[in-house]
């Protein structure tokens, strides 16, 4: 295999779609799932019906999909993003190193704590996640690996938006603000009172943003420059323990990543 070929899935043409051309097929980057908010696993049928392609072809174009890495297969037979699209799609190249450093520590804190740890970067105006690891006793919230918010709506998103350059803030604040429940953030002023707030006590707490009886706590994490390059988030059940309780461990994993991510802060800092 080439260089070229590890960057591209190995799609084969039928003889059908050797005869009648791309159309016999479809766009083969619409056959994966679309991570929207809402649809995070879809069934064979409905990446079938969203492509406009019949179901054989379906079928046999996201075999070779998942063969190369694109989707990824639950237990209950539906479809997702795969690490392969993940990687190829990282905002910048530290991404996998990211995601290779964090690794080790959200599972000690996911052991520990017994809840959803979440490890999220800034993709234009969302938050993409790149890392995410579930309980069973965790709230019930859409925490999928290569899941897709809005950065005004998440607890990571607002660390990462706090944290982004003007440009961006001035963007999201200038744009629609989707409201998810009664509680989102959709006012402009407000959002940019919270986003100070966010920038001066170092961390975010979302009250039932996205879901209903969910808190979500997100902090940063530091690269070179300490630069903020990603945000680490956990999800509690409300009324199941007060959100601060947990900045503690949340805030030592952070910075145990940022140090490994090379941040001067987290090096320098003397842990008690």
């Amino acid at each position: 295999m080439g260089a070229n070929d590890a960057l591209h899935p190995p799609f084969r043409l039928t003889e059908r779609e050797r005869r009648y051309g791309a159309s016999a097929r479809g766009d083969p980057a619409r056959t994966a799932p679309h991570h929207t908010p809402v649809h995070l696993l879809l069934t064979l049928s409905e990446i079938s019906r969203r492509a406009n392609l019949s179901l054989s072809t379906a079928h046999r174009l996201v075999g070779e999909l998942r063969a190369w890495g694109a989707l990824d297969r639950s237990e209950d037979g539906r479809y997702s993003i795969g690490m392969r699209v993940l990687e190829l799609g990282a905002p910048e190249p530290q991404g996998l190193r990211l995601r290779n450093v964090a690794l080790p520590f959200l599972s000690d804190l996911h052991s520990a704590l017994a809840t959803d740890v979440t490890l999220s970067v800034r993709d234009g105006c969302d938050a993409v996640y790149v890392e995410s690891l579930r309980s069973r006793h965790g709230a019930p919230v859409l925490t999928r690996l290569g899941g897709r918010w809005p950065l005004h709506a998440t607890g990571t998103g607002q660390v990462l938006l706090a944290n982004a350059p003007a440009e961006v803030q001035e963007a999201v604040l200038g744009g629609k603000l989707k409201r998810f429940t009664p509680k989102t953030v959709a006012d402009p002023e407000t959002l940019r009172r919270t986003l100070a707030e966010v920038r001066s006590r170092g961390y975010s707490v979302v009250d039932e943003s996205i879901t209903a009886g969910a808190i979500a706590i997100a902090v940063p994490v530091r690269g070179p420059g300490d630069r903020v390059v990603s945000a680490l988030g956990m999800t509690i059940r409300r009324g199941s323990c007060p959100p601060e309780s947990v900045l503690p461990a949340l805030s030592t994993t952070a910075r145990a990543i940022s140090r490994g991510l090379g941040s001067p802060s987290a090096k320098a800092r003397v842990q008690v």
